[in-house]
């Protein structure tokens, strides 16, 4: 067993700043942070047209968040599992390999919730899905599941993680505040749209 603290938010944080949006588009030739809004993660990797590379994107996103909960759980304890995944949250966020500007994460809260409690995370995958679907602003299904990954943690007695998946969503909707300003002023990209 490896029961550092530090060890684990260190571990968690190095896994979370892995920015594969970024990665995958450079073998296109393309670096992400020229396209649309910038951004490293999923929807704006969809922004160059290649759905591969997006799903790749989402599905890499997630289980940076997912295996950082599921290595500390094994190696360490459920306590240590939640400084992995809010780390890794974190590194997502803020990597410092790119100057601290990160994704918004959105699927790496989603791989965070999906290992930590897994019928929270699946709540969340739904609510994100269907809210993306019903609204089609990404932005505003992302949040929602954020908002819904705590709540459904705290309805199923998990409330460390829903502590914990809180703290995470607050952050969320933080580095969504360019998209909610652009939400009030009626200027978000919605899905789909040239």
């Amino acid at each position: 067993m490896i029961t550092a603290p530090l060890f684990w938010i260190v571990a968690g944080y190095v896994l979370g700043s892995v920015p594969f949006g970024l990665l995958l588009t450079r073998m296109i030739g393309i670096d992400i942070r020229s396209v649309g809004s910038g951004n490293i993660g999923t929807t704006n990797v969809l922004r160059t047209g290649n759905k591969g590379l997006a799903a790749a994107t989402l599905l890499l996103d997630a289980g940076k968040g997912a295996a950082a909960v599921l290595l500390a759980r094994h190696f360490g304890s459920e306590a240590l599992a939640i400084l992995a995944g809010g780390a890794a949250f974190l590194g997502h966020l803020y990597p410092v390999w790119l100057k601290f500007r990160g994704g918004k994460g959105v699927a790496t809260l989603l791989g965070v919730a999906l290992a930590a409690v897994p019928m929270a995370g699946i709540a969340a995958l739904l609510v994100w899905l269907t809210a993306a679907l019903v609204t089609r602003y990404s932005s505003v299904g992302g949040m929602m599941s954020g908002a819904a990954a705590p709540v459904a943690a705290a309805a199923l007695g998990q409330q460390d993680w829903a502590v914990a998946l809180a703290g995470l969503a607050v952050l969320l909707v933080v580095k969504h505040r360019d998209n909610i300003a652009r939400l009030r002023a009626g200027t978000e990209s919605r899905i789909g749209a040239k």
